[in-house]
């Protein structure tokens, strides 16, 4: 763009963007969105499958116990107030609040993939036991991947935190991070209504 360009257009460009206006929460929205659609097809083919499978779950009905699934659950519930809590700290330009609640976040989130990992080592017979497994083990696995997805993203958004990189007018990474992270849990919320609880309920 020339300099006339420039001048013509009567308005200096901005700087930074940040909020509902910026073009990355709009890109992180539509991310979450097309990951919604993802999972609601997974939850669909359970219900499919427990709908037309005869044989739907292994011999005796044999579910996940809820031993784990309930203090992981305790743990991402958690995981989201810690980021919101952060993330309202560098809105008013706290940087050592964000910094906080985006390790304790951190923390929570890796504590929950390793109750996950024990879950899978120690629970079910396998993803091809029945076709409650298999769905089982693909929900939840995916599910697994997102999580670990949203703590490279933590980890990256902690590391600029630490450089100083954000202010109150300058966050849009932790917005980013922060919506994502809030989908993620929710996502969980409806994991656990569905894989764990449905099937004891009816």
């Amino acid at each position: 763009m020339t300099d006339a360009a420039i001048q013509y257009s009567g308005a200096p460009l901005p700087e930074v963007t940040t909020g509902t206006r910026a073009t990355g929460w709009w890109g992180m929205v539509w991310l979450c969105v097309t990951e919604a659609m993802l999972f609601a097809c997974l939850i669909a083919s359970y219900f499919f499958l427990r709908g037309s499978v005869q044989a739907f779950a292994a011999e005796g009905g044999h579910y996940p116990s809820l031993t784990l699934p309930i203090p992981m659950t305790v743990l991402l519930v958690t995981s989201s107030g810690t980021m919101w809590w952060g993330e309202r700290g560098i809105r008013r330009g706290d940087q050592r609040r964000l910094r906080i609640g985006l390790a304790l976040t951190f923390v929570l989130g890796a504590v929950f993939l390793v109750l996950q990992g024990i879950e899978f080592s120690h629970g079910l017979h396998g993803p091809t036991a029945s076709a409650y497994e298999s769905i089982f083990y693909t929900t939840t696995g995916l599910h697994g991947a997102h999580v670990a997805m949203g703590l490279l993203m933590n980890l990256y958004a902690q590391l600029q935190a630490w450089r100083g990189h954000f202010s109150a007018k300058r966050h849009l990474t932790v917005q980013n991070v922060s919506l994502y992270w809030h989908f993620v849990d929710a996502v969980w919320i409806v994991i656990l209504t569905t894989l764990y609880l449905s099937p004891r309920l009816w």
